[in-house]
């Protein structure tokens, strides 16, 4: 059985990590199959959204496979996606991670690497990686910091503290915290809202709003010109203003937080 299961539902795209017996920890094979399968949903004109979870309930990801580290190192894609097969890679679209149980060292990583996460309230998360010495290798060391502050960032890389979903929360790893169990569901269902969306407009937001992160106020709101006012003109984008004119007005999404803040 492969150790990446991967779904459609609609224009959503599901991969759920399949190793629930070793907490669902990356080796080479699943590595490579992250990276394959990134790159063909990026390149599937009719995929819109990729929500990533893990089987079973114990464990999102464990990180990498420490029994198998040099082969992280050494697969096909190990310099052009990451060592675990995703870091270096960019779908240019929505990316979700639907985080149960155990999110430890690399599957932070992982979690962070998408664009969002929605938690369960069991879910337990660290880089406990620190205790064995071992850096971080796919991305930890840029994206988290950009997500939770380099303050909260270098509390988690340096002491291997592991938090709950609520301190999770708190410092803005995750968007929502759900009841156990619920983290998949509720991913899908966000999922389901943004597929359902004209794409342009948000492929184009998205992208601007990765390119000028960290770029001083005006070179940012120049990316942004030149990435967002350009699909304003778009048949799609001007479709939907005709809706919206016409008096459609789809209800929006709203957290769905198991306690509130």
């Amino acid at each position: 059985m492969s150790k990446l299961l991967i779904e459609r539902d609609g224009d959503v795209t599901l991969f759920t990590l399949n190793r629930p017996q070793v907490h669902n920890n990356v080796d080479a094979d699943l590595a490579v199959e992250l990276a394959e399968g990134i790159i063909a949903f990026r390149d599937d004109a009719a995929a819109k959204v990729l929500v990533v979870t893990g089987a079973g309930e114990e464990t999102f990801c464990a990180g990498a496979n420490l029994k198998g580290m040099n082969e992280l190192f050494e697969h096909p894609y190990t310099y052009t996606a990451g060592p675990m097969g995703f870091a270096l890679l960019d779908p240019g679209k929505p990316t979700i991670a639907a985080v149960n149980g155990w999110c430890l060292a690399g599957g932070v990583e992982l979690a962070c690497w998408c664009d969002f996460r929605i938690v369960a309230d069991d879910a337990r998360i660290g880089l406990l990686n620190k205790r064995w010495g071992l850096s971080l290798a796919d991305g930890g060391t840029q994206r988290l910091a950009r997500i939770v502050g380099m303050g909260n960032a270098l509390w988690m890389i340096e002491t291997g503290v592991e938090i709950d979903a609520y301190r999770a929360r708190l410092i803005g790893l995750a968007q929502e915290v759900v009841p156990a169990g619920q983290a998949l569901d509720r991913a899908m269902e966000l999922a389901r809202h943004i597929a359902s969306y004209p794409q342009v407009g948000i492929r184009a937001d998205r992208r601007a709003a990765i390119a000028g992160f960290g770029l001083p106020l005006a070179d940012g709101l120049q990316v942004e010109v030149e990435i967002c006012q350009p699909p304003c003109r778009t048949p799609e984008v001007a479709a939907g203003m005709a809706s919206f004119a016409a008096g459609s007005r789809p209800e929006p999404p709203r957290p769905r937080d198991a306690t509130p803040l």
